[in-house]
């Protein structure tokens, strides 16, 4: 009897089970505790007024010999006013309100609300802190687009951070290759780094509006994924290479 008890505590599938149990909360804690910190920084600097060194150098290295005109052709220009407006309130709205539909139609009521709940939540707690923060869009650069509401955080940064990286958390989890997973997820970062990049390149937010958006964001995001993770553990598939 004692040697099975032993033998069950050295298979390293025992340990796994347990290294998994105790590992994964800590990294989920970690991953959403790190971009709020990085956060707090980014606006207490801001606040301070130290950023205002980096905001500009960005910004200007952007731009050619005119504050007006952006650097490189004017095809690059019009790439990026459409790759901006993928974060956007309207497509943001659409894309999400189809999700959902989606996400109804296979009877996936969980799936659905956290969807819905993760984009309206981020949608609330980005315009407070617009109003809260109060900070005016840039005025070194003429902006190629317009915009009405404040700079801080870049709303379009963290909406899409939102909305990009919940819906490829959930699509991910639907996915039995480890492959598919990591090109789902990859393709939600990747988008959601262009996006927030673009509103550099336009004008219309400074460089650290876009990274506090960015990590509010991706907290949000894995706060939302970690919820999804829990309400379907018993739905999702088992990984392979």
């Amino acid at each position: 009897m004692h040697f099975v008890r032993l033998m069950r505590a050295l298979n390293p599938k025992t340990w796994l089970s347990l290294a998994r149990r105790d590992i994964i909360p800590i990294a989920v804690l970690l991953g959403i505790a790190v971009p709020v910190w990085a956060f707090t920084e980014i606006a207490e600097e801001v606040g301070e007024g130290d950023a205002r060194w980096f905001d500009e150098s960005v910004l200007l290295a952007l731009r050619t010999s005119d504050p007006a005109d952006p650097i490189g052709p004017h095809w690059v220009e019009a790439s990026v006013m459409d790759i901006t407006a993928l974060g956007g309130f309207t497509v943001l709205a659409l894309v999400t309100l189809l999700a959902v539909g989606y996400l109804l139609t296979l009877k996936r009521w969980a799936d659905a609300a956290l969807l819905l709940a993760a984009t309206v939540g981020g949608t609330a707690i980005s315009e407070g802190l617009k109003m809260g923060f109060n900070r005016p869009r840039p005025d070194l650069v003429a902006h190629v687009v317009e915009t009405t509401s404040m700079s801080f955080p870049s709303g379009h940064a963290m909406l899409s951070a939102v909305t990009y990286l919940t819906l490829g958390a959930l699509i991910a989890r639907t996915q039995d290759r480890t492959s598919l997973h990591g090109y789902v997820l990859g393709a939600a970062v990747l988008l959601t780094v262009l996006i927030g990049v673009s509103r550099i390149y336009l004008g219309v937010h400074w460089p650290t509006d876009v990274l506090a958006g960015w990590c509010l964001g991706a907290a949000w995001a894995l706060l939302c994924w970690t919820v999804a993770t829990w309400l379907t553990r018993d739905r999702a598939p088992k990984l392979e290479p």
